[in-house]
Formats: structure tokens, sequence, C-alpha cells
């Protein structure tokens, strides 16, 4: 069984950056697939960004490309996202999920498997 903790969450104020990081443990660990969901109160649960195995295939939601960046460290069983030019709808709880198997085409949050207990974004106007 797959653990994944979250960090790097907090307030910030509108054009700023934060960092998120994910740190996984447990097993089965090997060529997972990897993404980062939100939540943001009375919404659900929507994806952000994902990234295969290798790290060479990366998906973004539309409302973040181009100032989200997903990056993972297999050697190390992290997982990150770069949050440039945040904006107020950016707020959310953030969290880290894994599928069982490399496929990072996946968008709706039912087909991941594991999941961590989410670190609190919130981007103030």
């Amino acid at each position: 069984h797959v653990q994944l903790v979250e960090s790097g969450g907090g307030l910030v104020q509108a054009g700023d950056s934060l960092r998120l990081s994910c740190v996984a443990s447990g097993r089965p660990w090997g060529s997972n697939s990897m993404a980062w969901f939100r939540e943001a109160p009375g919404k659900e649960r929507e994806f952000v960004a994902s990234i295969g195995w290798s790290g060479g295939t990366k998906y973004y939601a539309t409302s973040v490309k181009g100032r989200f960046t997903i990056s993972r460290d297999n050697a190390k069983k992290t997982l990150a996202l770069q949050m440039n030019s945040l904006k107020p709808e950016d707020t959310a709880v953030y969290y880290c999920s894994a599928r069982a198997d490399d496929v990072p085409t996946m968008e709706y949050y039912k087909y991941y498997d594991y999941w961590g207990q989410g670190t609190q974004v919130t981007v103030s106007s």
C-alpha cells in the first residue's frame, strides 16, 4: 500500500509562487503515474496536472497551463508542483495522488488509487 504525504501549502497573495511537495512510501512502488488534484469548497475534486513514470509525459488542466509545472524524482519518491502567478481561483485543498500503473492520461479523480491527506493553498487578492 502506497502512502502519500503532501507539504508546502500556505497563504499567499495573487501573483506569488508556491511549491508543493509529495513524498511516497510503502509498496508497491514502480511504474506509477502521479497527479495533483484540487478541491475547493462546494466543488468536485478537479484535475490539475499529471506525470508519467519517466517524467517525460505531462498533462495540465487548461486553467493552470503555463503557470504550473509538475515534476517527479523517482529515486527520492517525490512529486512536486511549482505554482507561479497564483490567482484567487487557485484557492483549494491540493491532493497528491498515484495510480497503481503508468497511465498519466487519466484526469478523473476516481481513476487514482492512492491519495495524500491534502494541503491547503489560499491565494488572497
